[in-house]
Formats: C-alpha cells, sequence, structure tokens
C-alpha cells in the first residue's frame, strides 16, 4: 500500500540515500564521475537537513520509497526522486498526484519542472502524467565537459481564473 506524508527531520539519512540511487540512475545517460557522485551525496544531504518541511514522502509498505520537494512551495517541483528498486509500482504516481494537489491547494494553476533530456525515463513518465515539454535549453556543464540538454516541463492544473474588475464584470 502506498501512502504520502510530510517529511520528518529524522530521516534525511533515508531520504539523502533514496535522492542519491535515483540522481544515479538520471545521469548514467549523461555520465557522472565518482567526484560528481560525491557532492551530489553532499547536496542531497545539505537539503534534506535544511529544507526537510519542503518535501513530501511516500512510502510502500511501510517503507520510505521516494520523495518530492517544492523548495520555494510555489509551482516548481525542484526535485522528484523514486528508490529505482521500488520504481514502476505507482510510487511515483501517487507521489505527483499528492504534490500536484498541494500546488493547486495553494492558489497555482500550473506544475512545473525541469530535467536533463536525456533522462527519458523521467521525461517519458512525467509526459505519460500529463505534462508536456515547453522549452529546450543547451549549456556547457564543466564537470561533464560536454553540453547538456535541458527540458522544461509543465502541466495544466486547474483553469485560470478570469481577470475581473469589479463585482460581476
Amino acid at each position: 500500500m502506498i501512502s504520502i506524508r510530510n517529511a520528518r527531520d529524522d530521516e534525511t539519512a533515508i531520504l539523502r540515500e533514496i535522492g542519491v540511487r535515483a540522481w544515479e540512475q538520471a545521469v548514467a545517460p549523461i555520465g557522472a564521475t565518482a567526484d560528481m557522485r560525491a557532492n551530489a551525496e553532499i547536496a542531497f544531504e545539505n537539503f534534506t537537513k535544511s529544507s526537510w518541511l519542503t518535501i513530501t514522502v511516500a512510502e510502500l509498505d511501510g517503507v520510505v520509497a521516494g520523495w518530492a520537494s517544492r523548495e520555494g512551495l510555489d509551482e516548481t517541483i525542484t526535485d522528484f526522486w523514486v528508490d529505482p528498486t521500488l520504481q514502476h509500482q505507482g510510487v511515483g504516481t501517487a507521489l505527483l498526484a499528492e504534490v500536484e494537489d498541494e500546488i493547486v491547494r495553494q492558489g497555482f494553476v500550473v506544475a512545473r519542472l525541469e530535467t536533463h533530456a536525456r533522462n527519458t525515463d523521467a521525461v517519458g513518465f512525467f509526459e505519460k502524467n500529463g505534462y508536456s515539454i515547453n522549452w529546450l535549453s543547451v549549456a556547457y556543464a564543466p564537470k561533464l565537459d560536454q553540453d547538456v540538454q535541458s527540458v522544461g516541463l509543465s502541466k495544466q492544473l486547474a483553469a485560470e481564473e478570469p481577470a475581473t474588475y469589479g463585482p460581476g464584470f
């Protein structure tokens, strides 16, 4: 059974590990070095410790299976990580639905995110869940010594309220 809840401050280690494992899977198509992995571990450690209040956790049968974050508590999903060993079991879909509901409850009508273009598993997942690619950019990544394409995806979650002036207009 999948359950969704807010993160707790005492589980940053498991959130970091899931983030690192999922990050390794995501960057495999563009290459990663041991130094990059070490930097990712530090980044996930710092982020989960400092921003756990922005993290939504998905559990599968009582085991933490993934997490997502909206770092600015706005319409942008900044992190979305599902443990590679627990993918394709509905965890990501349930987690995404909850994050989208949070976005709508907070008054936003569109969800946005970005990833690198060769992260085809993530792009496919989000497209399957109603997201569309709306931009592509290329930037040089010094640590990889290559250009890396990024894509921005978005999904309309609610109808935009028309701008009105005064009552009944």
